[in-house]
Formats: structure tokens, C-alpha cells, sequence
């Protein structure tokens, strides 16, 4: 059976670039720790251990703020809770561009990752109220981009930035265009109140509780916890990884991940696309094979060519986002429409949590010799690709409860 071919209004085609380029601000504010891992571990004299903790304490601390915020998610505009968040959002980051030390940059992330944590959530809840489940991976697929996007456009810029004017210069890069998003979000974006005229747990608590208690809900954020793991464990040591064990240059950094970004944005709206044509479970399978594949070579090889490098990154974040989209796409159909932005938060929170314990995990397992090599990276590896297959498997269960509903 054909999907029917829906045409975008310009208004819809602005709340998705806008909420694309939001999400870029946010994901690049993250992903940026990664390729200055080595010049942080470096100039703030850290261990692996204790850049883990700079990477986990965003994460933990998101996790615990969407997790409060879930039970009102749904008592609000969400422009405006958009909008409050992502405010707190750019003064966290504007405290990382100023911190002058290790403990200061610490406790900056926690801020940030307070605010920061909530905003995808709410993002996917928006794009869950205003677009049917027949686009939505197509949606999904330009929204995600914002991953792929922050490697082409963000993180080199970043790399180059802070060779020349020290590592806190991304972090201001990012402040200055989080205000211009912020000024199109009060000036252009409506209401998204729909959502009030339903029928909800008057109390936030109790509605918090009734969301995390829905068993359905439940699988959810059970194979949330397992997607999570891959990308926290794996990204914060990007960079520091490139250039003591695969040796690159400090230059060739900005090529790689502009190089990977460049074909996983390209990838990501055509996988979108993909996903709401043959299926979005079938999309996240094969990707989730490929990705396995890869994470196994990547995390296995020593010193090599830029070019063979370039091959396994592009197949690596290709596999990687594909899985992201087509599970954020099949996800967005197990809430019930009065409890979209609780399940949202609630999700965010468990991907947050999840990650930041594979983040810091992470740090414990591989460490660092006196050459700056890292060892054991290759058993993060075969705990990523074990959560992979268990992941697999539950997100067939979702799928066939998607397909119920």
C-alpha cells in the first residue's frame, strides 16, 4: 500500500528548519567535547577518567531535569517551554566559554546540561503534534540532520577556532547563534497548545507516575537505554582516539568529521524518506547490522590512512544516524497524544542517564598511556554491539505494537 503523498505548508516547512537548527546548537554543544578531547585532556592536565566526568555530568544532569520536567510537559505551551529551557540552555553554554578551569567547565556542563537535556524532547513532542505518523520519519530525517550538520558545518569550524583562539571559542561561537534561533522562535514559531484541550493528570506528579508506570511506555524506555549506549561511549573520545591511535594530524581533524558529516546529511532526509516507505523498523534493522560491522573495525584498527579512515567514518555515522531516525520515528508512535511530552521527556531523561553511565563507564575502562595511546578501546566496541542486538530485538516488539495501534 502506497503512503500518501503529503505536501508541507511553508509554515511547516519553517517549524522543521527551525527545530533542525535548534537541535544543531544542541547537539554540536555536546558533540564538540569530542574532537577537543585531546587539547582538554591536555591543557587542563585530566585524565580519561575525569573527561568521562565532564561528558557524563551533561548527561547525568539532563537526564535529571527532564525527568522533573516530564510531569509538566504537558500542562504547557510548548513554545514556551521551548523557549525557557533553551534560555537556560545558552547561559550554560556562555558559562562554558568562561570557565577558566577544570571544575568551573565541570560544574558549566551541569548547568547546561540541565537546560539542554529537555529541548529535544520537547522538539520531537512538537513535531509529534503537528505532523501525522506517515511523514514523520521523513521529518525525523531532516531534524536529525542536526548531527550530521554539527560535523559539517559546526565542528570544524570549532576545531579551527579554538587552534587559534584557545578551546573556549566554540562554546561563544555556539552562544551568538543560539540567540539568533531563539529570536526567529519568539518571532515566528505559534502556539503549540493542541494539546491542552485533552483530557490529562490534572496533578504533574501523579501524571509523571502514570507515564512511567504504562507498561506499553515501559518498552520504550527500555530500548531507549540501549540506543543510548553506542554514541555516549564511543563519541567522547573522538578526537583524542583520531590522533593517538589512528594518527592523524590535529589538521586533518576538521576533515574527517566534515567528510562524514557531509555524506551522513545527505543520508539523513533520504533515510527519513526510506524509513516511512518500506518501513521504519525495517530501516533501523539494517542499519543497526551495518552498524555493528562497523563499530567492530573502527574500534580494532591502529594508525592508518586518512582516506581508508574516511570510508569507515562515512559508513559508521551513516549506520549510526539511520538508526537514529527510524527508532525516533517508530518511538513517536507508542504515546498516547495527551502524554506525548511526558513519554518525550521521560524518553530524553532515559537516554540522558543511560548515556551518562556509558559515558563514565567508558573512562573506566580504557585509559591512557604515556604516549597518550588508548587501550581497551576495543571492548567498548563489543559492548556496543552487544547492545545493539538486544536493542534489535526490542525494537521489534515496539514495532509490532506500533503497527497495532
Amino acid at each position: 500500500m502506497s503512503k500518501p503523498n503529503i505536501v508541507f505548508t511553508k509554515y511547516q516547512v519553517f517549524v522543521i528548519a527551525i527545530l533542525a537548527i535548534l537541535q544543531f546548537t544542541v547537539v554540536l554543544d555536546f558533540m564538540v567535547l569530542s574532537p577537543l578531547s585531546d587539547t582538554l585532556i591536555k591543557e587542563l592536565k585530566i585524565d580519561a577518567a575525569k573527561f568521562s566526568l565532564v561528558v557524563s555530568s551533561y548527561a547525568f544532569s539532563a537526564g535529571c531535569s527532564g525527568l522533573l520536567a516530564a510531569g509538566f510537559a504537558d500542562k504547557f505551551d510548548r513554545k514556551k517551554l521551548l523557549l525557557f529551557f533553551y534560555t537556560g540552555f545558552i547561559a550554560g553554554t556562555l558559562f562554558c566559554g568562561l570557565a577558566p578551569d577544570y571544575n568551573s567547565l565541570l560544574a558549566a556542563r551541569i548547568i547546561t546540561g540541565i537546560f539542554g537535556g529537555v529541548l529535544s524532547s520537547i522538539s520531537f513532542a512538537i513535531i509529534t503534534d503537528l505532523f501525522p505518523m506517515e511523514v514523520r520519519g521523513r521529518v525525523m530525517g531532516f531534524v536529525q540532520t542536526a548531527f550530521a550538520a554539527s560535523q559539517v558545518l559546526g565542528i570544524p569550524i570549532g576545531l579551527v577556532l579554538a587552534n587559534a583562539y584557545g578551546w573556549h571559542s566554540p562554546f561563544i561561537m555556539i552562544v551568538v547563534l543560539s540567540f539568533v534561533v531563539g529570536a526567529f522562535i519568539i518571532a515566528k514559531l505559534k502556539p503549540v497548545n493542541e494539546h491542552l484541550k485533552l483530557k490529562s493528570e490534572s496533578n504533574a506528579f501523579h501524571h509523571l507516575i502514570k507515564t512511567i508506570s504504562n507498561t506499553s511506555y515501559l518498552k520504550g524506555f527500555m530500548a531507549t537505554c540501549l540506543l543510548a549506549t553506542g554514541g555516549f561511549m564511543l563519541n567522547q573520545f573522538g578526537g583524542a582516539f583520531s590522533i593517538n591511535n589512528l594518527k592523524l594530524t590535529k589538521e586533518q581533524l576538521p576533515i574527517l568529521f566534515g567528510v562524514t558529516g557531509v555524506f551522513s546529511m545527505i543520508a539523513g532526509p533520504l533515510v527519513g524518506k526510506l524509513s516511512d516507505k518500506v518501513g521504519k523498523y525495517k530501516v533501523f534493522l539494517v542499519a543497526s547490522i551495518l552498524s555493528m560491522i562497523m563499530v567492530g573495525i573502527y574500534t580494532s584498527i591502529g594508525a592508518t590512512p586518512l582516506w581508508l579512515l574516511l570510508i569507515v567514518s562515512v559508513l559508521l555515522f551513516i549506520s549510526v544516524a539511520s538508526r537514529m531516525i527510524s527508532s525516533s520515528a517508530l518511538m513517536s508512535g507508542v504515546p498516547e497524544p495527551k502524554d506525548r511530552g511526558a513519554f518525550m521527556g521521560i524518553n530524553s531523561s532515559v537516554q540522558y542517564l543511560a548515556g551518562g553511565i556509558s559515558a563514565y563507564s567508558a573512562g573506566l575502562i580504557v585509559y591512557q598511556d604515556k604516549t597518550g595511546v588508548f587501550h581497551n578501546y576495543e571492548v567498548l566496541g563489543y559492548v556496543v554491539i552487544a547492545s545493539m542486538v538486544i536493542c534489535a530485538i526490542m525494537m521489534y516488539f515496539i514495532h509490532k505494537m506500533v503497527k497495532r495501534k
